[in-house]
């Protein structure tokens, strides 16, 4: 970095560089995680018109006239769902004066009344009342005066996702190689009916969003930053769930694949064998055994299918920018500045099971938040910590890098690596790069 001293402020200002100079093969520089204008030109670029951001799972919507608030990085969004049953995202900005108009962070309602001077929108957008508008005059024309409406709202298997860009990819291109991986995620429940009913679990850390993104893809740390996790599951048996990443894992069957557009999944099932073995080797839950004795009671043959269900799917699937599947919930990265990130997981349930499946399957979500999330929380604001010397500039992604025989491309062309490579960062920065800089093909 090439830096100007200030005489007047006292103190050195950054001039930075073409973003390209900033993202290596096999490293980044600081300042993608640390300088408030890269962040600011990420919320334009990356969280608006040039992606598919997630804002919602369908069934948050449940019936004609939901709404739900949510953002779109800093943008205050409402998704909403006609009374037709149509989705829709409007900007959560009143035309008049830019108060919020929705407080409420879900709900049912046909329209909106800004808090501040009454200007009333429907559920789409459209502006139908201003209290005394003779005060606006003859020419006052209310379709000129709408909430400012997303460009697209689509959505994938209860999947919804938003971009501000007319002229965007379709959503499942966008997705690609992705969605085999949604849909297996989606199919474990029967009839795929997968419901995300109760409250989010939310966590705050004083780090940059890219870290959450950057350890979702990362089967390196495990082993050292959840020692206590596996630690406790061994104790329990060599196979308990996780318990395999603390051996070796570079030998052993789990892989990592690059899904393009910066997605990507480590697959955790080659650790297991066969129905029941998902539940088999998970770890403690308080009434598991109780919850086992009567399933096995009730449906005999059907038992260890129902059982695994309550397990997480053993996949950690990332989809750029924001959305990451891992286990059964679904976790959204919400930037909130360059250094703070709120973190949301959502419990998910399915429908076609006993009542007791469902019981369980929340009991099993309650783990990894409570156990294993403040681990990997504590990491990222001690990075952030670190980052703050503007001498040691460069962060490395080079593990795996031109190791022979570590990295294959399958018949449909998507590269995969041991768990322990470190490929996803390299492969979701590239399309960071693209779409934060003019002339990217998307």
């Amino acid at each position: 970095m090439t830096l100007q001293h200030d005489a007047v402020a006292g103190r050195s200002a950054a001039i930075r560089p073409d973003l390209r100079a900033l993202v290596r093969d096999d490293r980044v520089h600081r300042t993608l995680y640390t300088d408030p204008e890269i962040f600011a030109e990420e919320m334009v670029k990356i969280f608006g018109g040039r992606s598919w951001v997630y804002l919602a799972h369908e069934s948050q919507l449940p019936e004609p006239n939901s709404f739900l608030s949510v953002r779109m990085g800093l943008r205050p969004v409402i998704v909403t769902r006609d009374r037709a049953g149509a989705l829709h995202t409007v900007f959560n900005r009143c035309s008049h004066r830019g108060a919020t108009l929705c407080r409420e962070q879900s709900g049912v309602a046909k329209s909106f009344q800004c808090p501040y001077h009454g200007w009333t929108f429907r559920n789409t957008g459209e502006l139908v009342g201003t209290p005394w508008p003779q005060g606006y005059g003859e020419d006052f024309d209310r379709g000129e005066f709408g909430l400012h409406k997303v460009a697209r709202t689509e959505s994938y298997r209860g999947f919804v996702f938003a971009t501000l860009n007319e002229s965007a990819p379709a959503l499942t291109d966008w997705l690609g190689p992705a969605t085999g991986w949604l849909d297996y995620w989606i199919d474990r429940a029967p009839g795929g009916e997968v419901l995300v009913r109760s409250g989010a679990h939310r966590m705050g850390y004083r780090g940059n969003w890219k870290l959450a993104y950057d350890n979702a893809g990362d089967g390196y740390h495990p082993a050292f930053s959840h020692r206590s996790l596996l630690e406790m599951a061994s104790r329990m048996g060599e196979s308990k769930d996780m318990a395999y990443f603390g051996r070796s894992p570079d030998e052993g069957p789990m892989r990592t694949y690059m899904l393009g557009n910066g997605h990507s999944v480590i697959d955790q099932r080659p650790n297991y064998e066969g129905p029941g073995s998902f539940w088999a080797n998970q770890r403690p839950q308080p009434g598991r055994e109780r919850v086992e004795e009567y399933i096995r009671a009730e449906y005999g043959a059907d038992a260890d299918r129902l059982l695994d269900l309550c397990v997480g799917s053993q996949i950690n699937l990332s989809i750029f920018p924001n959305l990451l599947i891992i286990g059964n919930q679904i976790q959204v990265v919400e930037p909130l500045a360059v250094d703070s990130t709120q973190l949301s997981w959502h419990a998910t349930s399915i429908g076609g099971v006993p009542p007791e499946i469902n019981t369980m399957r929340m009991r099993t979500q309650e783990d990894f938040p409570a156990f294993g999330e403040p681990d990997d929380q504590a990491n990222f604001e001690e990075v952030q910590r670190g980052l703050a010397a503007p001498e040691a500039e460069w962060v490395f992604a080079n593990r795996g890098l031109n190791v022979p025989g570590w990295q294959e491309v399958g018949p449909d062309g998507v590269v995969s690596s041991t768990a322990t490579d470190e490929l996803h960062m390299r492969h979701y920065y590239a399309t960071w790069l693209d779409l934060m800089t003019p002339g990217g093909v998307r």
